[in-house]
């Protein structure tokens, strides 16, 4: 039998009842901003890379974001599976087992290496799979010169969520914050001199912003750990203690939640891909206005998935010290707070299309009249889709926080491949709809899982999914 030991609800332990919905606010609040900055920064970091390559030339930003296209995918799953660390670590933290926290993380690692493993020839295999695809030779393998120096990123870039996830269980969210920052002011200064060849150092172009990536993410990861086995709080829980000890239950566990998690990553990733492909076949302007209402839907859904990693969190220790109306305040507060802030946001797109569009295309230019116009409309739907966007991702995390992955995992599964993209199609290319039907396709999709992810979780307890607490 595991043995369990207390924690002490002082400082980063505390993992207190919440007696009010105004101390739920502010929990979540303090839990969520750190991680939300932090999610914005580190979408920098690959920008930067993107900038930089623009500056090798048209042919070297094209073979970069074909390898990103395809590389990203890969890691976002990745970092599904293994984000399950970080419910399974906060309903430990509530029940108060030291020990079981140790063991959750020390699997998470392990967890992380196999995928890594697992994916690493995937993600080598970039070069027959695009010349399969028809895409051009030379800059096919460009990309794969990308992928051969970088694909090792993957193990720091895995190892990272597990302990980003057991920190945020103990709301140590600020040093994610610091970190991150530090790791893209670091990755620019480093690309810059691997991809051009200064300060003494070659010129490695493309394979100069991966291995500086790389280099970045392992430094990030051993800045994390460091933390981790250094804070007097924290180095309690030696997480690196009998590392090689399996402990199978858990990892299977690990397992058993992460894979639909990322499952779920890979088809909303999936969705939005086949979306940028049918916005291809309809033209350049309409690529390209796609592309820029795209990035401001994406800027702004960073502060509910913020919240909806601070949601799991909070639910998964009020799961595991079985305080149902803990649960309930922390998943209800998280969900108005990212509805509410995508309100805002929608509004924000509806009252100044271009202006916001403006800032990625120049308004001045006459060959950007098009495109200006296509942003602008399609941005104005994006108003509709970050409402169920915020919705359906504070809801999804929320249920991660109760151990809730499988049936979630299939119904967005469903809704964005059987819903989303079907009524893209349809209204795009049959009613002639073009792009406008494609995005009110995606929005369809995503208003269709917030639906059945709301009503899943006020259903939680006719549904079974406190059993625990029930027990």
């Amino acid at each position: 039998m595991a043995t369990t030991g207390t924690v002490p609800a002082s400082g980063i332990d505390s993992a207190d009842s919440s007696s009010s919905w105004g101390h739920e606010l502010r929990a979540s609040f303090a839990l969520a901003w750190p991680l939300i900055v932090a999610q914005l920064a580190q979408n920098l970091l690959f920008t930067t890379d993107v900038v930089l390559m623009g500056w090798l030339g048209p042919k070297y930003l094209a073979a970069g974001t074909l390898a990103g296209a395809f590389l990203i995918p890969f890691q976002l799953t990745g970092i599904g599976i293994v984000g399950a660390v970080a419910p399974l670590v906060a309903q430990a933290r509530g029940r108060g087992d030291t020990k079981a926290v140790r063991r959750i993380v020390r699997q998470g690692f392990w967890v992380a290496l196999v995928i890594a493993t697992l994916l690493i020839p995937i993600v080598l295999s970039i070069r027959p799979i695009y010349l399969a695809l028809g895409q051009d030779p030379e800059v096919t393998a460009l990309a794969e010169s990308y992928m051969f120096a970088g694909f090792w990123m993957l193990y720091p870039t895995l190892g990272i969520m597990v302990v980003r996830s057991f920190l945020s269980a103990f709301s140590a969210t600020r040093v994610i914050l610091v970190v991150t920052v530090i790791g893209v002011l670091v990755n620019g200064l480093v690309a810059y001199t691997l991809i051009f060849g200064h300060f003494g150092f070659p010129r490695l172009e493309l394979r100069g912003a991966a291995i500086a990536t790389g280099l970045v993410n392992v430094v990030m990861f051993l800045a994390l750990l460091g933390y981790i086995l250094t804070h007097r709080r924290l180095k309690r829980f030696h997480v690196l203690a009998r590392f090689f000890k399996p402990d199978w239950p858990r990892f299977f566990e690990i397992l058993r939640i992460g894979l639909p998690i990322g499952l779920t990553v890979a088809a909303e990733v999936g969705l939005f891909s086949v979306a940028a492909m049918l916005m291809g076949r309809l033209g350049t302007d309409e690529t390209a206005a796609h592309a820029v209402a795209l990035q401001l839907a994406s800027m702004a859904f960073m502060v509910p998935l913020g919240l909806g990693m601070a949601a799991t969190v909070r639910v998964g220790l009020a799961y595991g010290r079985r305080d149902q109306e803990a649960v309930r305040k922390a998943a209800w507060t998280a969900i108005v707070l990212g509805v509410g802030f995508m309100t805002l946001t929608a509004s924000l797109f509806l009252a100044l299309p271009h202006a916001l569009v403006a800032i990625f295309l120049d308004s001045n230019d006459p060959a950007n009249a098009t495109a200006l116009a296509l942003a602008a409309g399609y941005l104005a739907i994006a108003g509709l889709f970050q409402i169920a966007d915020g919705a359906q991702v504070v809801a999804a995390h929320s249920l991660r926080g109760l151990s809730d992955t499988r049936v979630p995992s299939l119904l967005a599964i469903f809704g964005y491949w059987f819903v989303g993209l079907p009524t893209a199609y349809v209204l795009g290319f049959v009613v002639g709809w073009r792009g406008t039907g494609v995005w009110l396709g995606l929005a369809a999709g995503l208003a269709f899982v917030a639906v059945l992810l709301l009503v899943r979780f006020a259903m939680r307890r006719r549904l079974g999914l406190l059993k625990a607490i029930a027990a």
